[in-house]
């Protein structure tokens, strides 16, 4: 509990004491007025002050205005108990409200707590420790065990297992050694680590992902904007309709030749003033949607707006780039077709030798699936063959690994398989060894994520890919995407979003998924941009509306569940305190709701509709 908020407690108390004494004073007329005063002014005397000021700078129309006519009024009929009950209840809701909104906001910034107090510098090997700010590019830090790495660069000293969770979402640990790049945000869990930073504090992964959840609240969504101009129109308003409640059927009494009683309307119409204020709108739809974006925060999905967060619940169609996005955007030994009499592992070894001193991504994925040291001694008469392939010499026997197009002019007969990939045949000796298969791997998950978005209420699901129709074929069928454009041109993904965008209907969103580097016009263009496999990414993080800090397409349909339940409790905040409030105003007019009831209507319904908006932070698959 904050200091103001003991304050705020002390006073409550204070108050609650003294306003028991005066009940039991027996004292009449302005004795009367004067032992409730004492309470009502040590309860309610910067409600008066607030509500003064508003005048002052005509911004009449707020709650503070409400409770101090209501209260104030209250007084002047001789109501004293129900006037300073009324500024004494409507301050314990504000304290209730101010915790529960002080714990949201809380929990939200212990989620995001990933920005570092000091970074450790080197200088002419003592160390000193700075502001990350005063940090240079190329300057030389020291990470320890435990500490979060304060600025992104490159490790030069060390090796450790880095914790990304605060910036993935994902638990699982990762290795990092010498030549490695390491980001802001990271807590180094093992090891010491020397970096030499490769850029300034404020151009950091850390400083851009909290810049982007700081901000995220200045756009606002369609709920949260239609609240505003509601409560400018319906404090006025209603108002008005107490004015009117005061006034009107005292004066047709008196018309009619009766008896006004004027205190029973005017107790009335201060009555639906209390009832009247909109502060559990104006506060928890704001609430809700900051919850939906720290929580999406927690679990590494930046959202840059609270319109952003509402338009994903609408989404029905998506739109997804295949390599990166779909599939890993690396090549890997998929499988492996050995001859009889040859093993898997005799098949790779051969072709990561013949391969060990080729930078093409081909090799290097050979050479990462073999992941031995290989002893370069064991290999003579190197020839790389440009489109066919290697061959070369090991221990002294002759060896070739390479395309068809080698294997033909080796003479060799060859195995094929309808499987899509790159084929890599093998020859040992003059004799044929197999094939290995490299591909672009499917990511693990992105058939269940596939089959997740249409639970969340997507209708269709489109791969757009650069790639051969045969490869694109292949992995939309694994995946289950219901259509699949394939060998097209960044420009062409644009002109094929745009006309799907000009046949969905009003009501929905086209939401595209990409790397966020290679199709950022596409990713502008859509109605949401979602930029996938983005630690790290200048890039991405400034074309995409959404950022998944890693590669995970799973991570989208976690996005989508997080933005309808934002939704789900947004709406029932809406209707809760409308239906409360505009009952209890019916009932007030026609004097069926007295003050008490009128506290319930405006402190109770705020309380309830800031406590439901926290539980946007929980989300759970």
């Amino acid at each position: 509990m904050t200091k103001k908020q003991k304050k705020m407690l002390y006073r409550i108390i204070a108050a609650t004491v003294l306003v028991i004494i005066a009940s039991f004073l027996p004292v009449k007329g302005y004795a009367q007025l004067a032992v409730f005063l004492v309470p009502y002014l040590v309860i309610g005397y910067d409600i008066l002050k607030k509500a003064g000021l508003g005048i002052w700078h005509k911004q009449v129309f707020d709650e503070c205005f409400l409770m101090a006519i209501a209260t104030v009024g209250a007084f002047a009929l001789g109501e004293y108990r129900e006037g300073t009950a009324v500024m004494l209840f409507y301050q314990i809701g504000e304290l209730f409200q101010s915790y529960a909104v002080g714990k949201s906001r809380k929990n939200i910034a212990d989620l995001m707590d990933i920005r570092p107090d000091s970074a450790n510098l080197l200088v002419d090997g003592e160390v000193e420790e700075v502001d990350p700010d005063d940090v240079e590019i190329g300057s030389l830090i020291l990470v320890k065990p435990g500490e979060k790495v304060p600025i992104d660069g490159i490790i030069r000293e060390g090796n450790a297992t880095l914790n990304t969770s605060a910036l993935t979402g994902e638990s699982l640990p990762r290795e990092v050694g010498v030549g490695d790049s390491v980001i802001s945000g990271c807590v180094n869990m093992s090891g010491v680590l020397t970096i030499e930073t490769t850029k300034e504090f404020g151009d950091s992964t850390v400083s851009k992902i909290l810049e982007l959840v700081e901000n995220s609240s200045m756009k606002k969504s369609r709920s949260e904007n239609f609240i505003t101009r509601f409560a400018k129109y319906y404090t006025p308003a209603v108002c008005g309709l107490a004015l009117g409640v005061a006034v009107v059927p005292p004066v047709v009494r008196i018309l009619m030749g009766n008896s006004p009683f004027w205190g029973q309307w005017v107790i009335r119409a201060l009555t639906m003033l209390v009832i009247s204020c909109p502060c559990a709108l104006v506060i928890s739809i704001p609430l809700s949607f900051f919850g939906g974006i720290g929580g999406a925060s927690a679990k590494g999905i930046l959202v840059k707006g609270s319109n952003y967060l509402e338009l994903l619940s609408k989404t029905k169609y998506l739109v997804c780039d295949k390599t990166g996005t779909l599939t890993k955007g690396v090549f890997e030994v998929t499988s492996y077709h050995p001859v009889e009499g040859v093993s898997k592992e005799e098949l790779l070894e051969t072709a990561a030798l013949c391969e060990c001193f080729s930078n093409h991504p081909i090799s290097k994925s050979l050479k990462a699936a073999y992941g031995k040291d290989i002893d370069g001694e064991r290999l003579t008469e190197v020839e790389e063959i440009g489109g066919h392939g290697v061959t070369a010499k090991i221990d002294g026997v002759t060896c070739a690994a390479g395309n068809e197009k080698l294997m033909k002019k080796l003479g060799v007969e060859i195995i094929s398989t309808d499987e899509v990939g790159t084929q890599i045949h093998v020859v040992k000796d003059g004799t044929y060894q197999g094939l290995l298969m490299i591909s672009d791997a499917v990511k693990p998950g992105a058939k269940e994520a596939i089959v997740n978005l249409k639970r969340n209420g997507v209708n269709k699901v489109i791969m757009l890919t650069g790639d051969s129709k045969k490869a694109a074929d292949a992995v939309a069928k694994e995946l289950g995407v219901d259509e699949v454009r394939s060998e097209l041109l960044p420009a062409d993904k644009v002109t094929i979003v745009e006309a799907l965008l000009a046949q969905k209907d009003k009501g929905e969103c086209l939401a595209f998924v990409g790397d966020g580097i290679n199709d950022a016009p596409v990713l502008s263009r859509a109605d949401i941009g979602i930029a996938m496999g983005a630690l790290g990414s200048d890039a991405a993080i400034e074309a995409a509306d959404i950022v998944l800090m890693d590669d995970d397409p799973a991570k989208i349909a976690t996005a989508m569940g997080i933005s309808r339940k934002t939704l789900a409790i947004v709406k029932q905040n809406i209707w809760f305190a409308l239906i409360v409030k505009f009952a209890c105003l019916a009932l007030g007019a026609v004097g069926f709701v007295n003050m008490w009831w009128a506290i319930f209507a405006d402190v109770g319904v705020m309380v309830l509709a800031v406590l439901n908006a926290t539980r946007t932070l929980l989300y759970k698959k």
